[in-house]
């Protein structure tokens, strides 16, 4: 498979990622009466991993996220050379993603972008009122065990057939943890998309959601390679 399709099967699935996660925290999560709260974005986000990894997962493998891209680098499972333009595809994903969604949101009357649009942050930004170290700590330590998961699940001597079972239930743990502290990113480009629309406060913090994430990704790949590897 040429680069070229695996990168546009990562810019397929990086968009399915913003917009379904996305999409349910902006559009769902809070629906008067019938609003699916943490839980339903935690599955949602879970969710579309799970359905990309069986869609794509055999052109790209799936990566749709900056932070596992380089992880894997780190591991000795992808190659630096092509780390660049996975991470173009991502976060052109991602922003198109937002786009399409910040369409959807703006069709109701009242819909403020600036009031979050599912945007990552910490501190006064959201109710769980996290310090910056607090949010640091938690999207580098969750990043990394993600990782140690995606190496686990997808290792030739692991289960057949389950990896994306393991994978988008992770990820659902990790939302169902972080969301108060940082609205859960470990993905700088499901980060970069919505920032961009939020502007303000979440362009300013984004940084954050770049660092961290590629610091545990990083982390992650080294440790699943150092002690779990052949």
């Amino acid at each position: 498979m040429t680069l070229r399709k695996r990168a546009f099967a990562e810019f397929f699935g990086t968009f399915w990622l913003v917009f379904g996660g996305c999409g349910a925290a902006v559009l769902a999560a809070g629906f008067p009466t019938l609003g699916i709260g943490f839980i339903g974005v935690g599955l949602a986000f879970g969710l579309t991993v799970l359905t990309m990894v069986y869609a794509i997962g055999h052109i790209s493998g799936c990566h749709l996220n900056p932070a596992i891209s380089l992880g894997l680098v780190v591991g000795k499972r992808f190659p630096a050379s092509e780390f660049i333009p996975y991470v173009i595809a991502q976060v052109l994903g991602a922003i198109t993603a937002a786009d399409v969604l910040f369409m959807i949101a703006s069709g109701k009357a009242g819909f403020d972008v600036h009031a979050g649009f599912a945007s990552n942050g910490y501190g006064l930004h959201f109710p769980g009122g996290y310090s910056l170290l607090a949010g640091f700590l938690a999207e580098v330590v969750l990043t990394a065990f993600f990782l140690i998961v995606i190496m686990g699940a997808t290792d030739s001597r692991a289960p057949k057939g389950f990896a994306g079972l393991a994978i988008g239930l992770c990820l659902t743990l990790i939302h169902l943890v972080c969301i108060p502290v940082t609205n859960t990113s470990v993905n700088p480009a499901r980060s970069t998309g919505p920032a961009i629309f939020a502007g303000g406060w979440a362009l300013q913090q984004l940084w954050m959601f770049w660092v961290a994430p590629l610091i545990g990704g990083s982390l992650g790949g080294g440790i699943y390679r150092a002690l779990f590897s052949e």
